[in-house]
């Protein structure tokens, strides 16, 4: 009798997001790579292509869902239905960061999926529910969050 929603989350980032866990997102650890001075690595060509998903977008999609009978059962993406590769990741961030640091190409993660993009209308239809937090604001309010923790980490001591 316990009522449920499965919500299926692409590439979630945001601030305080750990770059130190094996599981981290690879904005995550872009961004403290290069915060750092250093040079990120991409696996692959840098082509492959991700649905990067701000995190309030993930807590706005599960709030919905808590509050829509039409959820009931169902089973929705929660994304922003729009792909970025690793190269254009690295472009913004460059952007955003003011730096000119060049990535590392290394082989590709054998498996690796090449292109992953949610289809998002059962989620619009279902919940009303559309993203409010563009990609690239997301990586700004990410890259201000990763900033600030960096420069409080490397004035102590």
């Amino acid at each position: 009798g316990l009522e449920t929603v499965c919500l299926r989350f692409f590439n979630i980032f945001g601030p305080r997001q750990r770059a130190d866990s094996p599981y981290s997102g690879v904005i995550a650890l872009f961004a403290a790579t290069m915060l750092a001075g250093k040079r990120p690595c991409i696996q692959g060509d840098g082509l492959q292509s991700r649905d990067f998903t701000y995190v309030a977008n993930v807590v706005q999609a599960n709030l919905l869902a808590c509050e829509k009978d039409a959820a009931v059962g169902q089973v929705m993406n929660v994304a922003c239905g729009q792909r970025y590769t690793l190269l254009d990741l690295h472009r913004e961030l460059t952007e955003l960061m003011g730096t000119v640091v060049q990535p590392i190409l290394a082989p590709a993660c054998a498996g690796d999926v090449k292109h992953s993009m949610a289809a998002i209308e059962r989620a619009q239809q279902l919940l009303g529910y559309m993203p409010q937090t563009g990609w690239r604001q997301g990586l700004q309010q990410t890259v201000e969050w990763y900033r600030r923790e960096f420069a409080s980490s490397t004035s102590v001591g």
